[in-house]
C-alpha cells in the first residue's frame, strides 16, 4: 500500500494551451502499471474553462465544489454541481469549466492508451461560451 501524503505533490497552474483563464491542477495519482487511470482535482476560476478535447478511453468528473458547465460537440451546454458525476465516453469532443460567476472544481479520472491519456483541441471561443452560457445561468 502506498500512501500520498496532501500536500506533498505541486499543484500546477492549467497550461495556456490547454484552457482559458486561470485554472489550478492538483495531481491526485498517476499512472502507475499495471493501473491505467490517473486523477487530478482541478479548479477552474469563474469563466475559466478547458479547450475542446477528447480522451481515447473516456473520462470521469466528480464535480465537489461550486458551479460549472459541461458540453459535448454539437449538443446542448449542462449546468454541473457538486456531487455531480459526468461520464464522458472514449473518443467525445467535449469541454468543461467554470460558469461565469462561480469557480467549480472536479475530480478528473482518466485511463491511458499507448501513453496518452487526452487529446488536446482548439479552444472553446467567448462567443461560444458566452452564448451558450446566457440560457444556462447557475
Amino acid at each position: 500500500m502506498e500512501l500520498i501524503p496532501n500536500g506533498t505533490q505541486a499543484s500546477m497552474r492549467g497550461p495556456a494551451e490547454w484552457f482559458t483563464g486561470t485554472v489550478r491542477i492538483d495531481p491526485l495519482f498517476s499512472v502507475t502499471a499495471p493501473m491505467r487511470a490517473s486523477a487530478a482535482s482541478v479548479t477552474f476560476e469563474p469563466g475559466a474553462r478547458s479547450n475542446w478535447h477528447t480522451h481515447p478511453l473516456g473520462q470521469r468528473l466528480i464535480v465537489t465544489c461550486g458551479c460549472g458547465y459541461v458540453q459535448s460537440w454539437g449538443e446542448p451546454l449542462r449546468l454541473i454541481r457538486p456531487g455531480d458525476v459526468v461520464i464522458c465516453p472514449p473518443g467525445e469532443k467535449h469541454w468543461h469549466g467554470a460558469a461565469p460567476g462561480s469557480s467549480m472544481t472536479h475530480i478528473a479520472i482518466q485511463e491511458e492508451l499507448n501513453g496518452k491519456v487526452v487529446d488536446w483541441l482548439e479552444p472553446v471561443t467567448d462567443a461560444q461560451y458566452r452564448d451558450a452560457a446566457i440560457d444556462n445561468q447557475p
